[in-house]
Formats: C-alpha cells, structure tokens, sequence
C-alpha cells in the first residue's frame, strides 16, 4: 500500500531521474517530507506519520528516523525500492 503510493509518485519523476536532475532517493525524501507537512488523511499518510520521523537542523539538512522497528524496516524498505527503481529506469533508456 505505501510503496504502491510512493511508486505512483516516483514515476511522475522519472524524466528527472534520466536527466541526472535528482536521484530516486532525493525523490523519496521529496516525497516524505511532503507527507509529513501536512496533517494525515490517508491511511498511508496516517502510517508514515506514526512510524516515521523528521529530524531537520537549521541549515536545513534532515534525518528520517524510524520510530520502532516496524518503521526502520518501513523505511528500509522505501528506500531499496527507491534505489532499484532508478536502476531499472537507468537501464531502460539505455
């Protein structure tokens, strides 16, 4: 269910990805900072805001945390589905 959300969000990226202007995970972490900005409506939403956290500092770099195991292996698992779906969309346009 989430990864069916971030892989709907992902692939309206993918000119951005084959034109080197961002990489799969600067999109996932695009695509959960978007999520926690605003107040959960979806079940997916709802989720990520429970299992996840967002550390951010004043020079605006920032940390997702997983908040117990279930979100390491949430996040974990976001950010493999990431990095293999640049490599497919990579190997494809060769």
């Amino acid at each position: 269910m989430i990864l069916s959300e971030f892989s709907k969000y992902i692939q309206t990226k993918n000119s951005e990805i084959i034109n080197n202007k961002s990489t799969a995970v600067n999109i996932l972490s695009e695509w959960i900072q978007l999520i926690m900005s605003k107040n959960p409506k979806t079940n997916v939403e709802k989720i990520i805001h429970s299992e996840l956290t967002l550390a951010k500092n004043k020079y605006n770099e920032f940390l997702i945390i997983g908040k117990s195991e279930s979100g390491r292996v949430l996040m974990n698992a976001l950010y493999n589905y990431a990095l293999s779906y640049e490599h497919y969309i990579l190997a494809k346009t060769i």
